[in-house]
């Protein structure tokens, strides 16, 4: 199983949000290659990016930012998601360098929309699912739409996605511990590999992932946790790839 480190980017800057909200932020640093840096350094095998005001604009804003980190780790295999709106958008990431985008808002807004993506781009093509209560969030999580997600995860494996990401939104950057039951029951559902995200506090919560890894859970995406110093990344990476702790 992979930890995944993220990088969310407002500004131009790394920070952290709680639960979504653009008004209540916690800057890390103002600059995120060095962040990156930072977790490459350390064992980093893949790095998560999160354009947040492209996520509310609808369009990429901190491209140049995410440009330059792929640029400076070429070898590390890189997500991006946040405003990924358009072919020309995935394109673009593609071309410099990013292994894989993540739709999020857009998958649910227009589904045939990552269908396209999926012939037209084959094995880059990772959807996000945030959730609450079962229901998937849309829009930066500012609305909670109608549909379910084991539902919607089903119907983007069948059109040919990498993995789903599921993020269970009440828990993300407030520090509470994973979501298992749900992240399981998820997993469970289809045969492309899960990426929990959301929640992830210490090594209690890597060892919990661990446990139902073979369930089809591929990778943990941590950011609050690392940066405020409850997960400790180095051990965490040594756990997953099958360390000591």
């Amino acid at each position: 199983m992979l930890v995944i480190p993220a990088i969310d980017l407002k500004d131009g800057k790394c920070v952290r949000l709680r639960q979504g909200d653009m008004a209540d932020e916690t800057i890390y640093d103002d600059d995120p290659v060095e962040v990156a840096r930072r977790w490459v350094e350390a064992g980093a095998q893949r790095l998560h990016l999160v354009d947040l005001n492209g996520a509310f604009a609808g369009r990429p804003v901190n491209g140049a930012v995410i440009r330059r980190i792929a640029d400076t780790f070429p070898e590390v295999p890189i997500q991006v998601g946040g405003g990924i709106r358009d072919e020309d958008t995935v394109q673009a990431y593609l071309d410099a360098g990013v292994q894989y985008v993540i739709i999020g808002t857009q998958a649910i807004n227009a589904p045939h929309f990552v269908e396209d993506i999926c012939m037209e781009f084959p094995s880059h093509i990772i959807v996000g699912l945030d959730a609450k209560n079962g229901k998937v969030a849309i829009d930066g999580w500012s609305k909670l739409s109608h549909h379910d997600v084991i539902d919607m995860a089903q119907r983007f494996e069948q059109m040919g996605v990498e993995a789903i990401i599921y993020t269970d939104i009440s828990r993300d950057g407030m520090l509470s511990g994973v979501n298992i039951e749900a992240t399981v029951a998820l997993a469970r559902a289809i045969r492309i590999p899960v990426i929990a995200s959301g929640g992830i506090t210490n090594l209690d919560d890597i060892r919990a992932l661990l446990a139902v890894e073979d369930e089809g859970i591929s990778g943990a995406i941590t950011g609050r946790a690392i940066y405020e110093g409850t997960l400790d990344f180095v051990e965490a990476q040594q756990l997953a790839s099958g360390g000591v702790g």
